[in-house]
């Protein structure tokens, strides 16, 4: 007799649960019923038919979906925790359900509309190991998303989880440190370009070489003031007089060459009993 052939395919598995469900439903366990279903009809069910997915199965206190796409799953993961965290609002902490989910990609068993295989089983893990509110996801998951979405994943490294043969690449993102899962998308942040820092540097070293001009000028009028309200200068009075040297341009570009010409061209016409200001090229 032949063998009978099982059917698999490559699919994207979202594997959710409630945390803490036992504690939830030891203070209320008719109430934490309720709202569960509630939340699966209103929202889950939803997101997931939005996002091109299919719920395989619910499984008490969570649910197993499969999607085409790995992108898919990841966006509608996000959804459903952005989600919970808005109806979970106004709801007490030691009270709120809220998911722990786990992203997979992987080959599977299919049989009468229910999956199987490592693929799922690695989701599950995934999920166990995710923080409330949080989203884990493999490594394979992550070569299909990482350049697709703009959210920020944690690297958690490699992690052995139970009743898998090896281990797991794990990259997470954290419903305490990740903002995309409250109200607002995370963003990976860019550097800033080497023309936007030189520009600022630019800008700095010209209110710099301003500063110090102005500096100068007033020391200047200061020692002014002093020799007009002191006594009469005699015509064989030394004089007195500033000396500012010539600043090199160190930063190696030929546009800084401005800050040496601000602080050394600052002759100007003097009071008779003012000081001179010299510049000293000899030196």
């Amino acid at each position: 007799m032949a063998s009978e052939r099982v059917e698999r395919r490559l699919t994207a598995i979202l594997a959710a649960d409630v945390a803490g469900y036992s504690r939830l439903t030891g203070m209320d366990e008719e109430g934490t019923h309720l709202q569960l279903k509630e939340h699966l009809r209103v929202l889950v069910e939803p997101k997931v038919a939005e996002h091109r997915g299919r719920i395989v199965k619910n499984t008490g206190d969570g649910m197993l979906a499969e999607f085409v796409s790995v992108v898919d799953a990841m966006r509608c993961a996000v959804d459903l925790q952005r989600g919970m965290a808005e109806r979970n609002a106004d709801v007490p902490r030691e009270k709120r359900i809220e998911f722990r989910i786990g992203i997979n990609v992987g080959d599977i068993i299919i049989d009468g509309g229910d999956i199987f295989g490592d693929g799922v089983n690695v989701a599950a893990r995934l999920e166990s190991i995710a923080e409330p509110g949080g989203i884990c996801i493999s490594g394979a998951a992550y070569e299909q998303v990482r350049d697709k979405v703009p959210f920020a994943f944690t690297d958690k490294g490699e992690q052995s989880v139970k009743n898998i043969a090896h281990p797991v690449h794990v990259y997470a993102l954290s419903a305490g440190g990740d903002a995309v899962l409250g109200q607002e998308q995370a963003r990976i942040e860019t550097p800033r370009s080497p023309k936007r820092r030189t520009g600022r540097l630019r800008s700095g070293i010209r209110y710099a070489a301003g500063g110090l001009a102005a500096l100068v000028v007033a020391v200047a009028l200061w020692f002014a003031a002093g020799l007009v309200t002191g006594p009469p200068v005699s015509s064989t009075a030394p004089r007195f007089s500033m000396v500012v040297l010539p600043f090199a341009n160190l930063s190696g570009d030929p546009a800084q060459d401005y800050l040496a010409d601000v602080l050394t061209d600052c002759d100007r016409p003097q009071h008779r009993h003012a000081p001179e200001i010299e510049t000293r090229q000899d030196l």
